[in-house]
C-alpha cells in the first residue's frame, strides 16, 4: 500500500502531464491564432474541436461518465492558464461545464447517464442560462415561466447575456415552475433544454471585450420540454441548482483573474525590460519598479486565494466564503494589472499591435460575471458573521 508521500508525489506527476498537455495546446494551436481571430470576433471552430480531443469539455465531469474526473483544484489551474492566453475559450469550457456539474451534482441517475457522456465529449455542448433582461443579480426575479401540460412543460420567456447561446446546444434553464409561492425561490426549477422547436436564438450582443466566444439573446415562445427534463425530478429546486452551478463558476472566474493578472505581470516585466530611457532599461526606475512589485504580489495573493477556494471544492465543503474571497480579489488583481501593464507600455499600450490592449478590454467582464464583486462582498460579510457569532 503506497504511503501518503507516494500518493502525493504520483498525484503531482498526473498533474503536472494534464497541465504540460495544456500548455503545448496553448502554445501550438491557441496562442498564434488569438490576435486575429480576436480581432474580427470570429468563434474559434478549430480551437474548440482540438479541445474536444483533448477532453476538456469532459474535465471535471466523473470518469464513470466518460469525463476526465479532474478535481476543481486542478481545473482551476487548467483555467489560470488557458486565460493566460485567451480568456474567452476558457469560457467556452467553462459555461458548458457548470451545466455539467448541475446535473452530476443535483440531476437524477437518468438524466446523468443520459447526458454528461455527450456532454464529456463535447457531442453535445452549451451553457447555463439565469440572466434575463430584467434579472441578472437577483435570480428570483426571473419572469421566465414552465407550465406543465401532460407530459410536457410549456416553456414562456426571454434569457439574455446567455454565453455559447449560438453554438450551443442545449441549456441549463432556470424557470419559474410556481411563480406565485413565497418564498419565491420556492417556485423556481431549472430544466435540460435543448434546441429545437420554441427554441431561438434571437441576437448575437456585441461586447467591449471577450470576443470569439458567442454571447446572445435567447427567446422562449411555447417551446415544449419533456418533463422528465427537470432536474432533479423535482419542482422547486432551481436555486439549488444554480447555487451548485455558481459555486464553480466562481472559482473558475477567479482562475480566470489569476490568468489575467499573470499575462498583464509577464507583458510588463518583459517590455520594462526592452524599453529604455533616459539612457537604461524602465525596470531600473524606481516608478516602474514599484509597479511590477505590487502586480506581482496582488498576482500571487490572487493565486493563493484561489487555490484555497478550489481546496474547499475538492473536500465538498461549503465554499461561498472562499470563492467569494477568491473571486473578488482575483478579478479586482486583473483589472488593475491589466491597468498597469498598458500604463508601463506606455502609447504602446493603447495599441492594438500589444497583447495588454485585450487584456484590459477582456478584465473587466469578471468583476461583472458570476455575481459582481458588490455582491461577493456581501456573501463575504454574512458568512463572517455566521462564522463569528456575539
Amino acid at each position: 500500500m503506497a504511503s501518503g508521500a507516494e500518493q502525493a508525489e504520483r498525484q503531482y506527476e498526473q498533474d503536472r502531464l494534464v497541465l504540460d498537455s495544456v500548455d503545448r495546446f496553448l502554445k501550438r494551436d491557441v496562442a498564434p491564432y488569438v490576435h486575429a481571430l480576436e480581432k474580427d470576433d470570429i468563434y474559434p471552430e478549430e480551437i474548440v474541436a482540438r479541445m474536444k480531443e483533448l477532453g476538456l469539455f469532459g474535465a471535471i465531469i466523473p470518469e464513470q461518465y466518460g469525463g476526465l474526473g479532474l478535481r476543481p483544484s486542478l481545473y482551476a489551474k487548467v483555467i489560470e492558464r488557458i486565460s493566460a492566453v485567451w480568456m474567452s475559450i476558457s469560457g467556452i469550457i467553462n459555461s458548458h461545464l457548470i451545466m455539467s456539474h448541475i446535473v452530476a451534482r443535483t440531476g437524477t441517475e437518468a438524466q446523468k447517464e443520459a447526458f454528461l457522456p455527450r456532454f464529456a465529449t463535447g457531442e453535445l455542448r452549451g451553457g447555463l442560462a439565469l440572466t434575463e433582461p430584467d434579472c441578472g443579480t437577483d435570480l428570483q426575479a426571473i419572469r421566465m415561466t414552465a407550465k406543465r401540460d401532460g407530459d410536457d412543460y410549456v416553456v414562456n420567456g426571454t434569457k439574455t447575456w446567455i454565453s455559447n447561446g449560438i453554438h450551443g446546444q442545449c441549456f441549463a434553464l432556470l424557470v419559474k415552475t410556481d411563480p406565485t409561492v413565497e418564498p419565491r425561490h420556492a417556485g423556481m426549477s431549472m430544466f435540460l433544454a435543448e434546441k429545437g422547436e420554441g427554441f431561438e436564438v434571437s441576437r448575437k450582443l456585441e461586447k467591449l471585450g471577450y470576443k470569439g466566444i458567442d454571447s446572445a439573446e435567447l427567446i422562449f415562445r411555447d417551446y415544449r420540454i419533456p418533463a422528465d427534463r427537470l432536474i432533479g425530478g423535482v419542482e422547486g429546486r432551481g436555486m439549488k441548482c444554480a447555487i451548485a452551478g455558481l459555486e464553480l463558476g466562481r472559482v473558475n472566474v477567479a482562475a480566470r483573474g489569476v490568468g489575467i493578472a499573470q499575462a498583464a505581470l509577464d507583458e510588463a516585466v518583459r517590455y520594462a525590460q526592452q524599453r529604455k530611457t533616459f539612457g537604461k532599461p524602465i525596470c531600473e526606475h524606481q516608478a516602474i519598479q514599484l509597479k511590477l512589485a505590487d502586480m506581482a504580489t496582488r498576482t500571487e495573493a490572487a493565486r493563493l486565494l484561489t487555490e484555497k477556494a478550489a481546496d474547499a471544492l475538492d473536500r465538498g465543503d461549503r465554499s461561498d466564503y472562499e470563492a467569494g474571497m477568491a473571486k473578488l480579489f482575483a478579478t479586482e488583481a486583473a483589472v488593475e494589472n491589466s491597468l498597469e501593464a498598458m500604463r508601463i507600455h506606455g502609447g504602446y499600450g493603447y495599441s492594438k499591435e500589444f497583447i495588454v490592449e485585450r487584456l484590459y478590454r477582456d478584465a473587466p467582464l469578471l468583476v461583472i460575471g458570476e455575481g459582481t464583486n458588490e455582491i461577493q462582498r456581501i456573501v463575504i460579510a454574512k458568512r463572517l458573521i455566521e462564522r463569528n457569532p456575539a
